[in-house]
């Protein structure tokens, strides 16, 4: 298993810095509507993420408490072990 991944590894980066080697510029013009759309593009995601994170905060809230509630849980049981 160690070796194939080594091996898929090195077989990637040879094709990269042989990419790299061989490759000519591309002399393309990036207008000003092509970054106007990768604006709304990476907009849209931040907004996304956030309507996520909005409509499950109660859920995360909650799942983190149950967490520090168990952990709160043991400690107390382990002291009263322990007396």
């Amino acid at each position: 298993m160690k070796k194939s991944i080594k091996h898929a590894g090195q077989i990637l980066f040879f094709c990269v810095w042989f990419m790299l080697l061989f490759s000519t510029s591309a002399q393309a013009y990036i207008d000003p509507a092509a970054t106007s759309y990768l604006v709304q593009i990476i907009s849209g995601v931040v907004i996304a993420c956030g309507v996520v994170v909005g409509v499950f905060w109660k859920k995360i809230k909650l799942f983190f408490q149950k967490k520090k509630m168990k952990n709160i849980e043991k400690s107390i049981e382990k002291k009263a072990a322990s007396k």
